[in-house]
């Protein structure tokens, strides 16, 4: 793989850092950083051996993948900064949410290869997922490149843009809701008499494990679900008391919040 810039070292380019090297597809020296906050760039350096850059000036003329991880509302601005700088043969990726192909094209040289690109913080544990388009300008071969360098951290999809507003509603944001879910569960496991530790265990393997049978068995949730509900048992119980308090409901106008939010950030 070559070379690969971040231009910002938040939550989420740490996420992806950690994940491609934990992958062993990219060495750490072929990794280069920088943000705003040195601190932040230097500790990420001294922890995981990848190289600091002084300026995204710096970060652009070395990497052949520029990753612009910075807050939508500068990443037009850094990508303006950095335009006499970019190569026709480099590929810019953006993670910026709610941040079009076109408003990206305006801010780059003529045929700038784009990706967009919305993946979430679970790439920090190789379980990301990450949904990708890209203009015109990116070739096949590039593109799976890119594809590549995600799926090193989790799974990828490749998606019309029209569908990104809803991918930050679902997946983008989605670990958080999850969050919430297990933090809520282990709650109920504490008022019921269980540790901390031991409901927080139990919650956050349950949850991983519903996941990992969606995925793996092809069934439908409701189906699962029916398959865990014994007539007048305690799941069905459960399973009443929340469509009692319109959890789903609740549940779908969140990812809807999400993303009409998406669609006002720029």
């Amino acid at each position: 793989m070559s070379k690969i810039g971040f231009i910002g070292a938040g939550n989420m380019a740490t996420a992806m850092i950690k994940g491609i090297i934990g992958s062993g597809q990219v060495k750490p020296a072929d990794i280069v950083v920088f943000d705003s906050s040195k601190p932040k760039a230097y500790a990420l350096r001294d922890q995981l051996g990848i190289e600091s850059a002084i300026s995204h000036h710096d970060v652009t003329s070395q990497a052949e993948v520029i990753i612009l991880a910075v807050k939508p509302d500068v990443v037009l601005s850094v990508l303006k900064q950095d335009s006499a700088h970019l190569r026709k043969e480099q590929v810019v990726v953006s993670i910026a949410a709610g941040v079009s192909l076109a408003q990206l094209m305006q801010a780059a040289p003529e045929n700038t290869k784009l990706v967009r690109v919305m993946p979430n913080t679970p790439a920090l544990v190789g379980a990301g997922m990450s949904a990708l388009t890209a203009n015109d300008q990116v070739t096949a071969e590039e593109q799976a490149q890119i594809q590549a360098l995600f799926e090193s951290f989790g799974q990828v999809v490749w998606l019309p843009e029209a569908k990104m507003h809803a991918v930050t509603g679902v997946s983008g944001s989605g670990p958080a809701y999850g969050f919430m879910f297990i933090e809520a569960l282990a709650d109920a496991g504490v008022v019921g008499g269980l540790t901390r530790q031991q409901s927080l265990q139990l919650a956050a393997q349950t949850l991983m494990g519903a996941a990992k049978m969606v995925l793996e068995t092809g069934e439908h949730p409701a189906i699962l679900k029916d398959n865990v509900c014994s007539p007048g048992g305690t799941t069905i119980e459960a399973v009443k008391t929340l469509e009692d308090q319109k959890f789903r409901s609740a549940i779908i106008n969140a990812a809807l919040a999400a993303m009409e939010k998406s669609k006002a950030l720029i």
